[in-house]
């Protein structure tokens, strides 16, 4: 006798509920293998293809492409087949997906039984899919003053950022295990308390009657002509973001004009002499990098709960993509390790991915300092909102030419605006004055970075 087993939408990591479905890439009726991609869905980090747990015969599918799940929700049912005695059963693989976690590995293969599908969290290794490492067996009921049952790194990681103590809370998993759906309902708890104790203060009694005010209609107002579009997805994450860095970080912004014509020709003197040609983008990565190490204050982030300021060993550096899903940040992983080339390659395929929704969430989170090229968008200057919880963003505008004083003559020069937002609590003004007059003498005069390296 078959056994129907139902597929949940897994945890998909990095604080995502939820995803659009893309392509379906089984229909009813399918037999389908363990790990085998079943449907592509789009976050608002990336798209990624999610690989089934069982194998068998697909039995029904949820939701049209197009449409967006909750995680947690059915995806598919897949009937099992019971197989005879003394043979495997069928089993979930234990797999996960690169940087989320899915379904914890079962300590030994074993027959799936329904009872047996809880979603948790586990590490995973490079790659889209990889084999789950010997997990170990679930952990057992604990009494709340010992250790607190929990074995996903981004259940803990949601309740400390929202003040959420694990030790308190009851969990609804097997053997008290704490789930990611009981810190989300106690983060509900807090906020609708908050609002009753905010809505009790400001009711005070009146000194004398007074005249209700008209009613005045409100942008959430169903009335309101206009067009309304969603805050979900990759678009409602960035506002998330930006949001969260202009609330938590007090930060100021210092610009400088730079004659960027020696720049320029030594960019065209590389491009010349052969090989992988090299963007000006890289060669302003390869400057900020130099300069990260003459003031590594700005290569830091703050952490708020110990009061410190933690200066980085390793430059990873993101820049800012536009594309079609909107604004994304990919990071370039040891970027003070790569020369020019090296550093040109890796913007070209992040920039590529980026376009192709392919980055994966790996290439997307971990950076420590951005460079935002929005001179491609033909503007001269900005003051860009710094891309949390770093500490710093260089800015570049349009190079074009402009009336410049030359060596005590007017000429006309390639002239290019360099601006730096940064977090005033990791450094002064005169450190981030100083970063930005050191790039900008490496833009005028090349041979300084050679000097300085």
């Amino acid at each position: 006798m078959a056994q129907v087993l139902e597929f949940k939408l897994p945890d998909l990591g990095e604080g995502l509920t939820e995803a659009s479905i893309v392509t379906w890439l089984v229909q009813v009726g399918d037999v389908v293998a363990v790990d085998q991609p079943v449907v592509e869905v789009e976050t608002a980090k990336a798209m990624v293809e999610v690989p089934c747990p069982y194998g068998g015969v697909v039995t029904a599918r949820f939701g049209e492409e197009g449409s967006e799940l909750p995680v947690g929700s059915p995806l598919l049912t897949v009937a099992v087949g019971t197989p005879a005695e003394g043979e495997d059963g069928a089993e979930g693989s234990g797999n996960v997906l690169v940087g989320y976690g899915t379904t914890a590995a079962p300590a030994r293969r074993r027959r799936v039984r329904l009872q047996d599908d809880v979603p948790a969290s586990a590490p995973a290794a490079a790659g889209r899919v990889a084999p789950s490492a010997s997990p170990a067996p679930p952990p057992e009921a604990t009494p709340r003053s010992g250790p607190v049952p929990v074995i996903s790194p981004l259940v803990r990681k949601l309740a400390r950022e929202h003040g959420v103590d694990l030790r308190e809370l009851p969990g609804s998993g097997p053997h008290g295990l704490i789930l990611r759906a009981d810190v989300e309902s106690a983060m509900r708890e807090t906020v609708q308390v908050r609002a009753h104790v905010a809505e009790a203060e400001a009711v005070a009694p009146a000194a004398a009657p007074t005249r209700a005010p008209a009613q005045v209609p409100t942008p959430s107002d169903a009335s309101v002509d206009g067009i309304r579009v969603p805050l979900r997805g990759i678009r409602g994450a960035v506002a998330d973001k930006l949001t969260r860095s202009r609330r938590e970080i007090p930060d100021a912004t210092c610009w400088v004009d730079a004659d960027a014509t020696e720049f320029m020709h030594a960019r065209a003197a590389m491009n010349a002499a052969g090989g992988e040609k090299i963007s000006v983008l890289a060669l302003l990565a390869r400057i900020c990098t130099a300069a990260l190490a003459r003031y590594p204050e700005l290569n830091s982030r703050v952490d708020l709960a110990a009061r410190e300021v933690v200066q980085l060993d390793a430059v990873h550096l993101g820049f800012a993509a536009q594309t079609e899903r909107g604004l994304v940040v990919p990071v370039v992983r040891d970027a003070h390790a790569r020369d020019a080339e090296s550093l040109s390659a890796e913007f070209t395929r992040l920039t590529e991915a980026a376009r192709a929704g392919r980055l994966t969430p790996g290439e997307l989170t971990g950076g420590t300092f951005t460079v935002n090229n929005y001179g491609v968008f033909g503007v001269d200057g900005s003051t860009p909102i710094i891309n949390h919880p770093e500490a710093a963003m260089l800015g570049v505008g349009r190079i074009i030419p402009k009336p410049w004083v030359h060596q005590g003559e007017l000429a006309v020069r390639q002239v290019v605006q360099l601006s730096l937002t940064f977090d005033h609590r990791v450094c002064d003004g005169g450190t981030a004055g100083g970063f930005l007059r050191y790039v900008a003498d490496c833009v005028e005069q090349p041979a300084v970075l050679l000097r300085t390296l």
